[in-house]
């Protein structure tokens, strides 16, 4: 499918919400912004599936568990069902508290203006990160278009600095949790596994071990994040549980280890059989964590649509809010119109344009099988299970990805303690570099031969620079990595400068 009728197909579905939205709304004031701003809703669903959702099932896919066309449809099936059963029927209209509703006065529409700055502007972002292969945060996204909005109509004082720093120190914490913990993971796996005699017996007693730890995270991260807007009706069904808005991290911990027992008990025999019909090498292994990995596609999936379907359905549920009501609250009903445009609007988005950053985040920052892939998919539970509890503010997108650039540093840094042929060659070209560099110091006042000495130095060094660069872009990047840095340090603020442009256009406009 060429690019153009991707295009036709995504406006479509836009138009097709806007001509939902007149058809119903209509006879409200200001329903022709209504249908604009179920527009910028729709474009910005959409990009969350095209950029963000790469990243719950890139490892899978670039591991070769499983097709692109299958992530596609898993992907969809599950972001869609989480955003629909688990998104809520509230959302705080002003993300993360970083701006003070009070800035916008009296006058709903200048909060409905700056909401749709914000949303329009992270969905630009989002598109033009997704053309340059760069996994952003949407979240990071919208916060910097809210910001930006806040900031135009209201000042600087009206920001919550603080909240922002926090949401820059999530630039490091991110990525380096989730790096260690996917890197943690592999080195278990290899020292385990793959560098015992008898594999298969190793694998017979870990398998089975890690694929438990991986259910209670995910359990533990589904019921923390994916069934937090629907705990009451569980609650309803389950009146043992204790009371309370939400589960607490003891509830969650409760469910994962049960779940992690239950998986123990199902799998340990079925594993056992697989491993009977494999042979004792390192492709047969990682077999035994492929459905493992399509299940933990299809749980992030769920907990993805549970939690950043507001990314783009809450500066839209604020507008239809502010409209409706003619007033600016800091919390708005979710009306089941703007939650199906958000949950489908990002399943249109990954069919469409998901390959590109699946692709990026799968094979194109370090070579992936799937034990790997199984590490950077539990790093990604665990990491926001933990820094939810210990109140760090964290990006699933950072996580993800920082667990592909630790699966990949990792790699690098066994095989330098290894005898891998680059690396041998790498120090003998070190120790010819030394040699020439004594004979340099002991050359004494021969001009010439110290001439000489010093061009092969020169020589020699660059042999080893070349080596050396080869080795490090064998297992990571570092092209990709910088351009991703890069793009995270200012999704923020390329997110506001657009959001304030957009807003003074649409106030200047008066639509």
């Amino acid at each position: 499918m060429n690019n153009l009728i991707k295009t036709v197909l995504g406006a479509g579905f836009a138009i097709a919400i806007a001509f939902y939205v007149q058809s119903s709304f209509g006879h409200m004031p200001h329903a022709e912004f209504l249908m604009i701003a179920a527009i910028f809703g729709a474009y910005m669903a959409m990009n969350i599936g095209a950029n963000d959702v790469a990243n719950n099932v890139g490892p899978a896919v670039g591991s070769g568990a499983i097709t692109i066309g299958g992530a596609i449809l898993i992907a969809s099936i599950f972001e869609a069902s989480g955003a629909l059963i688990a998104g809520g029927d509230v959302v705080k209209t002003i993300k993360k508290g970083i701006i003070d509703p009070s800035a916008f006065g009296s006058d709903p529409m200048i909060f409905v203006y700056a909401m749709a700055g914000a949303l329009l502007a992270a969905a630009l972002w989002l598109n033009l990160a997704t053309w340059l292969k760069a996994p952003v945060s949407t979240t990071h996204s919208i916060v910097g278009g809210v910001m930006g909005a806040g900031i135009a109509a209201g000042g600087f004082a009206i920001v919550s600095w603080g909240t922002m720093g926090k949401i820059v120190a999530s630039w490091i914490i991110s990525p380096l949790l989730g790096g260690l913990i996917a890197a943690g993971f592999l080195y278990i796996i290899k020292s385990e596994i793959l560098h015992k005699d008898d594999r298969l017996d190793a694998a017979k007693k870990v398998v089975p071990i890690l694929v438990s730890v991986m259910a209670m995270a995910f359990i533990t991260y589904l019921t923390i994040k994916g069934l937090k807007h629907i705990w009451s009706d569980i609650q309803a069904i389950l009146p043992f549980l204790p009371e309370g808005k939400k589960p607490s991290i003891g509830i969650a911990l409760a469910f994962g280890i049960i779940g992690a027992i239950v998986t123990y008990i199902l799998i340990k025999p079925r594993i056992n059989k697989k491993i009977e019909s494999l042979s004792n090498d390192r492709v047969a292994i990682n077999t035994l964590f492929t459905i493992p990995l399509i299940l933990s596609a299809a749980m992030l999936s769920f907990a993805h649509g549970a939690n950043d379907v507001a990314n783009a359905v809450g500066p839209l549920a604020a507008i239809y809010d502010a409209i409706a009501h003619t007033t600016i609250s800091t919390k708005a009903s979710i009306p089941l119109w703007v939650m199906v445009t958000g949950g489908l609007g990002i399943s249109v988005g990954l069919a469409l344009f998901g390959p590109r950053l699946i692709k990026t985040v799968g094979s194109e920052i370090t070579e992936l099988d799937q034990m790997r892939a199984f590490s950077i998919m539990m790093a990604a539970a665990i990491t926001v299970v933990i820094a939810s509890q210990l109140g760090l503010p964290v990006s699933s997108t950072h996580i993800a990805v920082g667990g592909v650039f630790g699966v990949g540093f990792l790699r690098e840094w066994l095989d330098r303690k290894g005898t891998n042929e680059k690396h041998t060659q790498l120090n003998q070209q070190l120790e010819i570099v030394d040699k020439y560099k004594n004979e340099l110091a002991n050359v004494g006042n021969d001009y010439k031969k110290k001439v000489e000495l010093i061009e092969r130095v020169k020589a020699e060094k660059k042999i080893a620079k070349q080596i050396k660069k080869e080795l490090r872009e064998k297992y990571v990047k570092r092209g990709m990595v910088k351009k991703i840095v890069l793009a995270w340090i200012i999704t923020v603020p390329a997110a506001a400068i657009l959001s304030a442009i957009i807003f003074f256009i649409l106030k200047g406009m008066g639509v």
